[in-house]
């Protein structure tokens, strides 16, 4: 059985309707991003009891998300590559199913140097999907959904808080093995999942939004008879279409010629490189310095993170809905200014020196930035087009990761450095703001490249 899910719902794709093949392609890319960010997010709930027992410093333990982003840096761009050209949810089905077996060995590591490298490699897993996904659900969901649909599976990089969470209570209550253990379940089940999404024809709805028309199912590209209709045409080969591809660095050339792309991308890596060091340090902060129990620690993060998280997604879809279109850049001005907000309460959280005082503090700063999520990713779908949307979003995958790669690190060798895990994190608030400001002034080139992806669409 296969393509089951993600044919069109009344067996014609009408680019009119904000989910023409409905809401359950959404749904499965949601929960891939969700596995996916859990699974990633256990080690910060588990690390102290891991540090105890193996007894590795600060440094060594920063360098753990370093080595996996650098690693996931390298597989970026060839993962745009293969995005562009081959069967999408092919790619996002084998992938996931990889990175459930690095889980596996994360769990049965016998000593330090073992479980860096499963978490290296399943790192370097990971990365592979995020542009697959990104070009797939444009192909799914027309320019007026997107922000919805972008948002609810970015939303799952925070919601990953809930593998905080998760590792740190059954560290508490078994072993920080049995963490990751049992995150290999969901992990091989939400393979299986992917495998039976059907895959879009690329471009069709940008070229039906240009046009004003409505295109017969037989435009999907998958195996099997058509859902609400008779037979379905041929589909054609993963492969289809790669014959009219420009030269592999031709086509980066063209993508990050894109002034709106870029400053979003660097915004973005500027933001990432501060929440990676601060978050992935925020349950040991509270043990050291409140005199929080792990199990509470890492609860109370992942928790903050979770509630934040969706307030500001949810209030960041409605003001993206709201803006787009009515003020010039108003999906970039919502989370820019979130971003930028943000970033100057976090650093008043790190404050204060109670938890309930941080707890707070902490909930209202990832609200303010979560309202970036659903408006970022949705205004780099409409300004990259079609052909290339795998590798634009392998791009901003890899400035996501540089970004990542060194916020943790910084923290641990600043704190090494100075004794003062404080002391580390207050050093990454500067990027965050920047970022925020950085993103703030992609309004200048956003419409005039949004328009000029629908006029090639057009012709």
């Amino acid at each position: 059985m296969v393509g089951t899910f993600g044919s069109p719902r009344t067996g014609t794709i009408d680019a009119r309707s904000r989910a023409p093949f409905g809401w359950a392609p959404l749904v499965v890319l949601f929960i891939v991003g969700l596995v996916d960010r859990m699974e990633a997010n256990l080690l910060s709930g588990v690390l102290p009891v891991i540090q105890r027992e193996w007894q590795f410093s600060d440094t060594a333990a920063g360098s753990i998300p370093t080595a996996s982003a650098l690693a996931a840096a390298v597989v970026a761009l060839p993962a745009g590559y293969l995005a562009d050209r081959f069967s999408r949810t092919r790619i996002i089905a084998i992938v996931v199913f990889c990175w459930a077996l690095a889980t596996l060995g994360s769990g049965i590591a016998t000593g330090f140097a073992m479980f860096y490298l499963m978490r290296v490699l399943l790192a370097a897993a990971e990365n592979i999907d995020n542009p697959a996904a990104g070009s797939l659900l444009a192909d799914y969901y027309p320019p007026a959904s997107r922000a919805k649909a972008y948002g609810l599976t970015r939303v799952t990089t925070y919601l990953g808080g809930v593998g905080t969470l998760l590792g740190a209570q059954l560290a508490a209550a078994f072993s920080w093995r049995t963490a990751f253990l049992i995150m290999v379940v969901p992990g091989v089940l939400t393979a299986l999942l992917v495998w039976f999404l059907r895959e879009p024809r690329r471009g069709e709805l940008d070229r039906m939004v240009a046009n004003g028309g409505i295109a017969p199912q037989p435009s999907m590209a998958g195996a099997g008879g058509g859902a609400g209709g008779g037979a379905a045409a041929p589909a054609p080969s993963p492969s289809a279409g790669a014959e009219v591809k420009p030269p592999f660095l031709a086509q980066v050339r063209g993508v990050m010629a894109i002034p709106t792309l870029l400053f979003v991308c660097v915004g973005l890596a500027l933001l990432s490189l501060g929440l990676a060091g601060i978050f992935f340090w925020l349950p040991t902060f509270m043990v050291r310095a409140l005199g929080a129990g792990v199990a509470t620690a890492g609860s109370l993060s992942g928790l903050l993170t979770i509630a934040g998280t969706l307030t500001g997604t949810l209030v960041g879809s409605w003001l993206g809905r709201k803006w787009h279109g009515t003020i010039k850049g108003g999906r970039l001005l919502a989370g820019g200014g979130g971003i930028t907000a943000g970033s100057v309460v976090l650093a008043g959280a790190l404050s204060m020196d109670s938890v309930g005082a941080l707890a707070g503090l902490m909930l209202l700063a990832s609200a303010l930035m979560s309202i970036a999520i659903p408006n970022m990713t949705a205004c780099l779908a409409d300004v990259v087009p079609a052909a290339a949307r795998g590798l634009g979003f392998a791009v901003l995958q890899l400035f996501l990761t540089v970004g990542t790669a060194f916020g943790s690190l910084v923290v641990g060798i600043v704190s090494d450095g100075t004794g003062s895990l404080l002391t580390g994190m207050y050093v990454l608030i500067a990027p965050m703001v920047v970022g925020g400001l950085l993103t703030l002034g992609a309004r200048a080139s956003f419409e005039r490249d949004a328009a000029k992806v629908l006029e090639d669409a057009r012709h």
